[in-house]
């Protein structure tokens, strides 16, 4: 066992850290290449990391619980394989974007009236849009997967091979010695939702944004360090129709038994925080940081509130919203916290733009269109508080219990590539029965370190420069 795990940790860190190149060999000849040049500074500084590798492992030390960071890129970065083809303009990208985050509340509004399936109704279209991806490595030998995050939902699905409607990758299952079918006795099983159990593998459907999902319940080893996750319980798709599925797979990040976070509770405590990059990053890089080890020590925190009915989510307690200096008039109802309907506020990577019930974003919106002043006042798709031309834009602060968040403009305001147009990056929550839940979304979470801490119950935000 000590064996595998030593050879599946050198395999990872091969993949993550590949050895620089110093010499490239001609027939009988070996000469520099000066194209992949390293100092031998650089190879020395690799052969004592691998050393060290070696020494830890040896020793019994290991790099368990000694906290991991991770990559994040956005899908639509230079680095991703998703990126568009064609360039569209900057007012169609603003609204293609609001209209996802639309679908994406009113899915989250479902998840709280306790709907664990949404199924595609007449005239409604549901798109969610995970909008950040990471590395990750899966089965043995570890497979390389693109997979989006999604701190919102709880089960990991993976494309695996054979999968009808899925995209060109795919997880090759018969490749992987560790792979595994799971069947409708594994207790697993009893956590997915609806399952189907005709035959000898637990299977159900689902829905994810236009997409209906069939999956077989598996389980592989999961890395997205050098640390691997053995037995991870995921979804392996068989069929998919639609174009919302990630095309290589959704790792959820939620706090339910089938996510991230519990299945790796062992290696990382629970615990994790992001670091989001601005939009207008040309990388688009942030990080994931996974354990207790190296997450910031002086950070501001608000607990964590619990919804029996849909415990996956990052519910917690808003209790005002101050624009500039004043604190703006709403009514408490629009901020409280009531399992019962769902009602409160969550912390959600995969909606782009904040969203709030209508009372209080209506409230926030006229006390901003006070402070920035005379300036004529337009709208754009969702957005109805844009200028054209420069403003001043008032900081936005969330008062949440135990924190304080002020938001300077560059997480407030988003502006045209040419820079004339800007607009307030809040809207108000989709009007419909469950529009009882306030979002704070990913534009407001960039360049900010985002502690989720399960074991001791809170969120913490602390400003940190990750673009």
């Amino acid at each position: 066992m000590e064996y595998s795990l030593l050879a599946y940790k050198l395999s990872l860190f091969h993949n993550l850290y590949p050895p620089p190149s110093i010499y490239t060999t001609h027939r009988t000849s070996q000469t520099l290449n000066p194209r992949s040049f390293f100092s031998f500074a650089t190879m020395k500084a690799y052969l004592f990391s691998l050393a060290f590798l070696f020494c830890s492992l040896a020793q019994g030390l290991g790099t368990e619980g000694l906290g991991t960071t991770v990559e994040v890129f956005h899908v639509y970065s230079q680095h991703s394989p998703f990126r568009p083809s064609k360039t569209i303009s900057w007012e169609d990208s603003v609204i293609q974007t609001l209209a996802k985050d639309q679908a994406r509340v009113q899915f989250l509004s479902s998840l709280v009236a306790k709907k664990s399936v949404v199924p595609i109704a007449s005239g409604r279209q549901i798109i969610q849009s995970p909008n950040y991806i990471v590395k990750a490595k899966v089965g043995t030998p570890p497979q390389t997967l693109l997979m989006a995050i999604d701190n919102s939902n709880d089960a990991a699905w993976i494309p695996c091979s054979g999968c009808v409607g899925c995209s060109s990758t795919v997880f090759n299952t018969v490749k992987s010695s560790t792979f595994k079918s799971l069947g409708c006795g594994a207790p697993q099983c009893k956590q997915v939702p609806n399952p189907i159990c005709g035959g000898r593998k637990c299977t159900w459907n689902t829905t994810y944004g236009s997409s209906t999902i069939l999956t077989n319940l598996a389980k592989d080893t999961i890395a997205l360090s050098i640390d691997p996750v053995p037995s991870y319980a995921f979804g392996c798709i068989q069929k998919a129709t639609g174009s919302s599925v990630p095309p290589q797979g959704l790792l959820g990040f939620g706090r339910g038994p089938l996510s991230f976070l519990s299945q790796s509770q062992n290696l990382y405590k629970s615990t994790f925080s992001y670091c989001l990059p601005s939009f207008r990053t040309l990388n688009f890089s942030g990080s994931l940081r996974l354990g207790p080890v190296g997450q910031p020590l002086r950070i501001k925190t608000t607990p964590l509130l619990k919804n029996p009915r849909r415990s996956s989510l990052y519910y917690v307690n808003l209790i005002g919203i101050r624009v500039g200096r004043k604190i703006v008039d709403i009514p408490r109802s629009a901020l409280a916290f009531n399992p019962t309907t769902g009602a409160g506020t969550i912390f959600d990577s995969g909606t782009v733009f904040t969203r709030l019930v209508a009372p209080a974003y209506i409230a926030v919106r006229d006390e901003f269109r006070k402070r920035v002043g005379s300036a004529i006042v337009s709208s754009l798709g969702g957005f109805d508080t844009c200028y054209t031309g420069p403003i001043v834009a008032p900081t936005i602060t969330f008062m949440f219990s135990g924190m304080n968040v002020t938001m300077p403009p560059e997480n407030l305001l988003i502006h045209s590539t040419a820079g004339a147009t800007s607009c307030l990056a809040m809207a108000a929550a989709p009007d419909n029965v469950n529009s009882v839940l306030n979002v704070i979304a990913s534009m407001q979470q960039q360049n900010h370190r985002i502690l989720f801490d399960e074991p001791n119950s809170r969120l913490g935000v602390a400003r940190e420069n990750c673009s």
